[in-house]
C-alpha cells in the first residue's frame, strides 16, 4: 500500500516538488499554501496542480492553529513535506506522520539556514550553493540530511535564474531518496558532519541599500540578491529612491560616490571601481535604460558628476 502525505508548498520549487511527490506513488491528502501575490506572477503556484490532481487545497491564516491540527491529526498522514512553506511547523505535527517529516531547503545544510538562502549567497558572493532535503525537527533547517545537491552560481546569477536552476535540480534530488523514504529507511546523515553552520534571518528593505563605502564588487552582489522579479537595490537622497533593477560591474573608472557619463553609459563609483547602469526607476516612474536620464536621476538625489 502507497503511503500518505500532506504536503506544505509555495513557489516554483514548491509546484516541482510536488510533482515529484506525486510521481513517486505518493498519496497526498491535502495541500497546505497562501495565496498567490501580484509578485508572484511569474510561477505557476503549487495549488493549481493539486487541483488538477482533485488534491484538497487549504489556504489558513495559521498554520499551527488548534483547527488546523486536529485537521491534520484526521488525515492521518504517513509523511509530512514542507518545500518553501514560510510557517515555521510546530513540534506537534511533526510527530503525527509515522514516516516523518521532510524539509526542502535552499542551501547546502548546515551553511545557510534561516530564510532567504537563495539571497544571501548571492549577497556574499558565493560561487556554489545548492539544496538539501532534511528531516525536520523543531529547530529551522535543523535535522539529519538525507539528500544534498550541489549548485554552481554564475557570477552574473540571480535569484530568478538561480531558483530555475533549483526547480530543475529538485525532481533529481528527490526522485534519488523518495522511494527509500516510503519505505521507511531514508538515508541519513548529521549536519554536524558536513561542515560548520552559519545562519542568516529574514531580508529586510535596508540589506538592499546601495552605500558607496561598499566595492564595486559588494554593490553588484546585492543588486543581484534581490533583481527582478525581487523588490530590487536601490539608492536614496534628497527624498527621492533610485531603483537599480541591474547594472554590471565596469572597468572604466569613475570616483566613489559620483556618476560619470561614458560611451553611451552611465557609470557609478563605487570603492575599488564602478557600475555601469542598465535599468533604473526614479520613485515610482517607469524603468528607463537611457543614461542620459540616468544622469539627471542621479543629480536629483545630490550624486555628484565626476
Amino acid at each position: 500500500m502507497q503511503p500518505t502525505a500532506l504536503v506544505c508548498a509555495y513557489s516554483s520549487l514548491g509546484t516541482v516538488a510536488l510533482q515529484s511527490v506525486l510521481d513517486a506513488g505518493i498519496t497526498v491528502k491535502a495541500l497546505f499554501t497562501y495565496e498567490p501575490t501580484a509578485e508572484d506572477h511569474w510561477f505557476t503556484p503549487p495549488e493549481v496542480l493539486a487541483r488538477a490532481n482533485g488534491i484538497p487545497v487549504f489556504k489558513v491564516s495559521d498554520f499551527n492553529s488548534e483547527d488546523n491540527f486536529q485537521r491534520c491529526q484526521e488525515l492521518q498522514p504517513d509523511l509530512l513535506f514542507s518545500f518553501y512553506f514560510r510557517d515555521m511547523i510546530q513540534g506537534r505535527f511533526l510527530t503525527l506522520p509515522k514516516l516523518g517529516a521532510y524539509n526542502l531547503h535552499g542551501s547546502l545544510l548546515p551553511r545557510y539556514r534561516g530564510r532567504a538562502p537563495i539571497n544571501w549567497v548571492l549577497a556574499h558572493g558565493e560561487s556554489e550553493t545548492g539544496l538539501s532535503l532534511h528531516c525536520m525537527t523543531e529547530k529551522p533547517d535543523d535535522g539529519d540530511v538525507v539528500a544534498q545537491s550541489k549548485i554552481s552560481i554564475a557570477w552574473d546569477e540571480t535569484p530568478l535564474s538561480l531558483t530555475h536552476k533549483m526547480s530543475e535540480v529538485a525532481p533529481h534530488l528527490l526522485r534519488s531518496v523518495l522511494p527509500l523514504i516510503a519505505a521507511g529507511q531514508p538515508p541519513r546523515q548529521r549536519q554536524s558532519e558536513l561542515g560548520p553552520s552559519s545562519y542568516f534571518g529574514r531580508r529586510r528593505p535596508e540589506d538592499s541599500e546601495l552605500r558607496f563605502e561598499m566595492t564595486t564588487r559588494q554593490a553588484f552582489n546585492e543588486l543581484r540578491a534581490v533583481a527582478e522579479p525581487w523588490p530590487t537595490a536601490y539608492l536614496k537622497g534628497k527624498g527621492h529612491t533610485l531603483y537599480v533593477p541591474w547594472a554590471i560591474p565596469s572597468d572604466d573608472a569613475c570616483p566613489a560616490g559620483h556618476y560619470r557619463l561614458h560611451e553611451q553609459a552611465c557609470l557609478l563609483g563605487f570603492q575599488e571601481g564602478a557600475l555601469a547602469l542598465h535599468r533604473v526607476r526614479l520613485n515610482q516612474e517607469k524603468t528607463s535604460v537611457d543614461p542620459l536620464k540616468h544622469a539627471a536621476w542621479l543629480d536629483l538625489l545630490g550624486i555628484p558628476s565626476a
